[in-house]
């Protein structure tokens, strides 16, 4: 399982990085590990539209379940990865790479503050794995 530093978690396993002034999420290795095979990807948020933090940006189907995907913080879209729903296996394969979601200019950016860094979201996976 890999929980890369550079990041911040929610606990419902949406990731969030800041690349300059705009912040990138997806799901998290745990995330897509729970799900299994995923076969489905659709962005539900569009570029220029604004969200809240935890409103849904996205979904994820597997073999085993449905999933949304929330906003780790609340912001303006200014792309979504227009890949991700022909290669929905991106998410298995690269969950922090180039199956990234959407990217966002956020409204708040001290909203990053209230989510986990790499060492809680670690243990808070470890707690719910036992």
């Amino acid at each position: 399982m890999n929980f890369p530093t550079d990041l911040r978690y929610t606990e419902n396993d949406e990731w969030i990085r800041m690349e300059g002034e705009f912040a990138v999420a997806g799901i998290t290795d745990y995330a897509q590990d729970q799900l299994s095979d995923i076969v489905y990807v659709e962005i539900t948020a569009g570029v220029g539209d604004t969200l809240a933090r935890g409103e849904s940006c996205a979904a994820v189907e597997s073999v085993k379940a449905a999933s949304d995907v929330y906003l780790p913080a609340g912001g303006t879209i200014t792309e979504i990865n227009e890949v991700l729903p022909a290669t929905p296996e991106l998410v298995n394969s690269d969950p922090y790479g180039a199956a990234w979601m959407v990217r966002l200019k956020l409204s708040d950016p001290a909203e990053l503050e209230g989510l986990m860094d790499a060492a809680a979201y670690e243990r808070h996976c470890q707690e719910r794995s036992h």
